[in-house]
């Protein structure tokens, strides 16, 4: 049955590749941005996270909405007024979205949210599963407070998905764009130990994961987003070397260089999630990339 959607955070990496995604499955979609903009055959409204401003519009006759809206994680240092932005911009957008739900009586009956595996924190080698307790750091309090924020429209009887996303594969941008460039200069080198795990995933998964949660009201809840099979930092950087034909050297980055140069944000890369998806593989999804050689032969190729 096709759905009438809302998106947020319609700009992005996700956003940009799921809405042709969801208008191929026959969804009809609209967005909400902070300008106006054009898309085909997509209804574009206009909002203000931090002014609490919205056009009610946007909700009419919304049954669906996916929430993507939030400041990037790893755009800007981790100041202090930095860390609240990230925080504010992915709880007030939910705020403003249930709110305006409510005011407008709109017949949304399913809110599907981004999260991230770093509601984990650095976990070491322990497996994590959606029950896992979250971690300490700011990352895991932000995404706490995201997936809290999400929570609110249980009380609506609002089914509730939340997708814990890991590290996005894509020739678009993401963290493969960042993680590649130092290999690219023949300075591909683990960081840190080089042991902790990375809980990546290609696009195209995430894509189709998302579109599932629209479909399928049997998934409720948090999901790890990630493949199946987790790597470590070393084998990732690896096996990027290996498909760039780049050499890889054994010589590790030092945890307290990494914190020298990136400060708090040094945990994004020295982070350890072995997340597993078993909650997901019983929904039935398949993964389309289950390797990291696989996934990266269809970028790099």
């Amino acid at each position: 049955m096709s759905k009438n959607i809302l998106i947020t955070g319609a700009s992005g990496l996700i956003g940009k590749q799921l809405i042709p995604a969801l208008q191929e499955q026959g969804h009809t979609v609209s967005i909400l941005s902070r300008q106006q903009t054009n898309i085909k055959d997509v209804h574009v409204f206009l909002w203000d996270v931090y002014n609490q401003t919205i056009d009610k519009n946007a909700l009419k006759g919304i049954d669906t909405v996916i929430n993507l809206a939030g400041e990037g994680i790893a755009d800007k240092k981790w100041t202090d007024k930095r860390k609240q932005e990230i925080i504010d911009s992915r709880v007030m957008s939910a705020q403003l979205l249930y709110k305006t739900i409510k005011e407008t009586k709109a017949p949304v009956t399913t809110f599907i949210s981004a999260s991230a595996v770093g509601f984990y924190g650095d976990r070491g080698d322990e497996v994590l599963t959606e029950n896992s307790d979250s971690g300490t750091d700011f990352l895991s309090k932000c995404c706490v407070q995201w997936e809290n924020a999400a929570t609110q429209g249980v009380e609506l009887g609002i089914r509730v998905v939340k997708i814990r996303i890991g590290l996005i594969l894509s020739k678009d941008g993401g963290a493969l764009q960042v993680m590649e460039k130092p290999i690219k200069f023949f300075v591909g080198t683990p960081l840190g130990n080089g042991k902790q795990w990375m809980p990546w995933i290609h696009l195209n998964d995430i894509i189709n994961i998302f579109t599932k949660a629209v479909e399928d009201i049997q998934m409720v809840g948090a999901y790890n987003a990630c493949a199946p099979f987790p790597v470590t930092n070393e084998l990732f950087t690896k096996t990027i070397a290996q498909k760039l034909n780049r050499p890889f050297w054994p010589v590790h980055v030092p945890k307290f260089a990494l914190k020298a140069i990136l400060g708090e944000m040094s945990i994004l890369p020295l982070m350890s999630s072995n997340t597993i998806v078993q909650k997901l593989l019983d929904t039935g999804y398949k993964f389309k990339y289950n390797y990291l050689s696989d996934a990266l032969d269809s970028i790099y190729s």
